[in-house]
């Protein structure tokens, strides 16, 4: 009869462990290195990509270094790198190698960032970089929160708390307000948080593409006089269309003047607080009841990496704990366990990479980097002045533009234009019915020599499609 098998299963030894991690960093190394003279990267044919993994599993062990090439073949090699310095479509996420060795290290450590008891030092240290960025976005001392996968979550995590705190449980008659301009992630929160479309109003925006407090005033008395319950307003901390900043202090002040929340969707650009010109900008973020922010934007981490910001950082546990049984063993004085300030018990470690980085390159760099975007912006916005058949939709704010071929419109073309020829992509929107071109310039890889020669690409591509 046999004995006990004595195997290790699902592991490698030492030495293929340290080749294989050696071979993963050259990788990253390389490919961040070689950025600027490569392509942007490219989409792949769902037709010829899907039946490429659509196998069964091996049941045998195979062979890890003709698997990873395989990963950079078949996946790495079909994808935009949004990390490009001529990446300037969406809202892209520049990130950093130091950021990518933080999510190296927290993974390879299996870190469990649910509890204090099972990871108390990561614990610790997230509650560190959640009070930097409180401070960073000019909030109390009362402030908390929590580090989420991303701007999304964020929302949906702030609005639940502003849900609990102004309506309780009968939440049938409560009513939001927030532009046209809001993100979509918005309206996605509110219907996972059960709110019907009634019950949200969403408001056309000004000429300038902001909220306007006195359509938002009048909204509410209405709603009142019709014996419904007003409880948040949601102001835009940079748009994604535009990189708009609501004015947020008179929204807050109306807010509290009529017992209403105000979260500011800050995805974008809160992180901008940490120079003196997106502190400008911002004026007002500091009212804020709740707020999102996404280090893996503009504070240039890679994905994911989210936070919710509470004004008073004990309604998130108010809201969110939960004492199973279960997890008796995690009670002890003094602690605490982030996953009463959230919706995951089980959670990783996001907030080394923020803390690492900034060890490493100084919040100094990080407030240039940021000062950067803003100055490239305004560059580009010089430059297409200067060009004949371009016209600016919404002017250079946040690290945004948007703007327009005159002569015809071929903007959705240009885009698949842009992403056939490799060099570089800008993306499109409507605004006001018009469809405009969107650059985002928040990565500080980006040169004013990309500036140029993406819209140098860009006005011969338009010419030629004009013609078509």
């Amino acid at each position: 009869m046999n004995g006990p098998s004595n195997a290790r299963l699902l592991e490698l030894d030492r030495d293929q462990m340290r080749r294989l991690g050696h071979r993963v960093m050259d990788m990253i190394a390389e490919h961040l290195s070689a950025l600027a003279d490569a392509s942007i990267g490219r989409k792949g044919d769902p037709g010829v990509l899907r039946p490429l993994f659509l196998q069964p599993p091996p049941e045998a062990p195979g062979d890890a270094d003709a698997v990873l090439s395989r990963v950079v073949d078949d996946v790495l090699g079909n994808m935009l790198y949004v990390n490009h310095p001529r990446f300037l479509a969406f809202v892209p996420s520049p990130g950093n190698f130091v950021s990518a060795l933080a999510d190296a290290l927290a993974a390879g450590f299996n870190v469990f960032n649910g509890s204090w008891m099972g990871g108390s030092g990561a614990a610790a240290l997230e509650l560190a970089v959640v009070d930097w960025m409180r401070g960073w976005c000019g909030l109390p001392e009362t402030a908390g929160g929590i580090f989420v996968s991303g701007g999304s979550v964020a929302n949906m995590t702030a609005l639940a708390v502003a849900r609990h705190v102004k309506l309780g449980d009968a939440f049938a008659d409560g009513v939001a307000y927030f532009s046209d301009q809001t993100h979509s992630s918005v309206d996605r929160a509110f219907r996972i948080l059960g709110f019907a479309p009634g019950q949200l109003r969403r408001l056309p925006s000004d000429e300038r593409f902001q909220l306007d407090p006195a359509a938002v005033s009048r909204e509410i008395a209405r709603d009142r006089e019709r014996g419904l319950r007003p409880f948040c307003i949601v102001a835009n901390a940079g748009t994604t269309n535009t990189g708009t900043v609501d004015p947020m202090r008179e929204l807050a002040l109306l807010a509290r003047e009529q017992g209403l929340w105000m979260h500011a969707d800050g995805a974008f650009g809160a992180a901008a607080a940490i120079s003196p010109r997106g502190r400008a900008a911002l004026e007002g973020l500091e009212l804020a009841d709740s707020l999102s922010i996404d280090p893996h934007k503009w504070l240039f981490q890679t994905f994911e990496c989210g936070c919710v910001l509470l004004r008073d950082g004990r309604q998130l546990k108010e809201t969110y704990q939960i004492l199973p049984d279960y997890l008796q063993d995690l009670r002890g004085m003094g602690e605490v366990n982030p996953c009463d300030y959230g919706i995951q018990l089980s959670r990783g470690f996001r907030a080394l990479k923020v803390w690492l980085s900034v060890q490493v390159f100084g919040m100094a760099a990080f407030r240039a980097a940021v000062e950067h975007g803003f100055e490239l912006a305004e560059y580009a916005q010089r430059r297409l002045e200067s060009m004949p058949d371009w016209e600016i939709v919404s002017s250079a704010q946040m690290g945004t533009l948007a703007f327009r071929y005159a002569p015809s419109p071929i903007e959705v073309r240009l885009v698949e234009a842009m992403l056939k020829d490799g060099h570089a992509l800008v993306s499109s929107t409507v605004l006001r019915g018009v469809t405009a071109l969107r650059m985002f310039t928040i990565n500080p890889r980006t040169t004013h020599q990309d500036i140029d020669g993406t819209l140098e690409r860009m006005d011969l591509l338009a010419k030629a499609l004009s013609t078509t």
